[in-house]
């Protein structure tokens, strides 16, 4: 009855993730904002852990993550026009 158990995970993990697989491939990847939003939080969290401890990291990944995805929104405006029309109206 383990075996059972077991097998009947796997396959269903298995069928979950192929299927998400397959979703995720019709998408063109991240966007500008996105990655700027990512970039920024994880740099501004970094500097603000070393500047002002775990209240500073707090602040600064916060302000890393507003101002990252303002720049990536308009570098999407510039050199991605559809991309950022397309979350911009929703």
């Amino acid at each position: 009855m383990k075996s059972f158990s077991k097998i009947f995970t796997f396959l269903l993990a298995f069928f979950l993730l192929a299927g998400s697989v397959a979703h995720a491939q019709d998408r063109k990847g991240w966007s500008r904002k996105a990655k700027g939003a990512a970039i920024g939080g994880a740099g501004g969290a970094v500097l603000g852990g070393l500047v002002g401890g775990g209240k500073g990291a707090l602040i600064g990944a916060g302000a890393g993550v507003v101002g990252g995805g303002l720049v990536g929104r308009n570098q999407d405006k510039k050199k991605d026009p559809a991309r950022y029309y397309n979350y911009k109206n929703k």
